[in-house]
């Protein structure tokens, strides 16, 4: 009987230990604040991630991989809009340029990136979210002159999420 009840009792104190313990939101937030402060955009990445469930490195970096994708997405469309709507004008092909850019990160490069992230083949991530970094900046290279680019703040949000991807990544690489 001695022992059914000890056996109760440390059942009970580790529910009761569990009951108290921080919820896994706040902990979320302080490993947000923690990892943010490791990547080269803090407010970008906290924005970013803060309505995250997610409790690991590894969550976080995916949901920042799915943001990259989901705005080079967005950006692909609006780059795609504009061409239609500059047909003819000087601002057509640097606009057609770097339609050609995105193409290949949205539909093949940043889908395989996500998936190899979710398998632990951390370097193949980091190499292609640090490319997509680069496609965003050398279709911003496109304008020059009098051709204003439409698509700085665009490019410059990619780029930056790019670079918070990277480094997340590299924590995971880290093992943090």
């Amino acid at each position: 009987m001695r022992a059914s009840v000890s056996s109760l009792s440390i059942l009970l104190l580790l529910h009761i230990l569990l009951l108290s313990a921080p919820l896994p939101l706040i902990q979320c937030g302080d490993l947000i604040d923690q990892i943010c402060k490791k990547t080269p955009f803090y407010d970008l990445c906290v924005l970013s991630l803060q309505p995250t469930s997610g409790t690991d490195v590894k969550t976080l970096a995916s949901k920042m991989a799915n943001l990259v994708l989901s705005n080079a997405t967005d950006t692909l469309n609006f780059i795609q809009g504009l061409v239609k709507q500059a047909s003819g004008t000087s601002l057509e092909r640097p606009l057609a340029d770097c339609a050609e850019l995105y193409i290949p990160v949205v539909k093949y490069n940043l889908p395989q990136a996500i998936d190899a992230l979710i398998r632990g083949r951390y370097g193949f991530a980091n190499y292609v979210f640090s490319d997509a970094s680069k496609q965003a900046d050398a279709c911003e290279k496109n304008f020059s002159g009098e051709d204003k680019s439409p698509l700085t703040d665009r490019n410059n949000l990619i780029s930056n999420l790019s670079d918070v991807a990277v480094a997340i990544i590299k924590i995971l690489q880290k093992g943090f």
